[in-house]
């Protein structure tokens, strides 16, 4: 039993950091929210970790509706950009006294540069192609991010001294940008306390 837990523990700090929450919206449709690996095509029926995915919150809007769909949670919001934070997706994983956990933050569309999370991907400019990972508001120099084409090409890109980096878009579709970071101390997620924290913060945005 303890090499199965132990198998347990090993695994679920890859999966957490290999999988990512993100946010698909077309117009001002419904929010698609999904669990899964964004570089990679959606297995039928959604990732396999879909299954955590359980409770995402949706910033400033906490009486939408969510219905499950076969991969993804659908939630009907209000216009404009939709934000997600879910901290519940995976327990803590790791040794007393050196526990790991995961938060997840998720934005889609890029019409305000107001930031509504700790930790968010957001453009300097509404509808620009510019971004920085904020935390608290600030942007975070030297940052690396990683953007994902519509075509699933991974392009690495390391933010500037101001915390800025240029999408280089390459046509029509769906772009998203990740990041990760992690912080230590006394920390916590829905599950209890932990000694270091995963940040992971996803954007998509769509060209037309």
């Amino acid at each position: 039993m303890r090499s199965l837990a132990l198998l347990i523990a090993l695994a679920a700090p890859a999966i957490a950091d290999a999988h990512e929450v993100w946010v698909e919206r077309d117009g001002n449709g419904p929010a698609r929210i999904y669990l899964g690996e964004p570089a990679e095509p959606l297995p039928p029926g959604g990732d396999p970790e879909f299954r955590h995915l359980q409770t995402p919150k949706i910033v400033g809007q906490p009486a939408a509706q969510q219905v499950r769909r076969a991969g993804f949670i659908e939630a009907k919001v209000a216009p404009g950009d939709v934000r997600v934070v879910d901290n519940s997706v995976f327990a803590p994983w790791g040794e007393a006294g050196a526990k790991e956990g995961v938060v997840y933050y998720a934005r889609a569309g890029r019409s305000t540069t107001v930031a509504g999370m700790a930790y968010e991907l957001a453009p300097l400019t509404a509808n620009g192609t510019r971004f920085a990972l904020l935390h608290d508001g600030k942007p975070v120099p030297a940052a690396k991010i990683t953007l994902i084409t519509p075509a699933r090409r991974s392009v690495d890109l390391v933010a500037a001294a101001d915390g800025a980096i240029a999408v280089p878009v390459e046509g029509k579709g769906r772009y998203l940008l990740t990041a990760a970071q992690v912080e230590t101390g006394k920390l916590s997620v829905a599950a209890g306390p932990v000694d270091k924290l995963h940040h992971i913060a996803t954007t998509t945005f769509v060209v037309e």
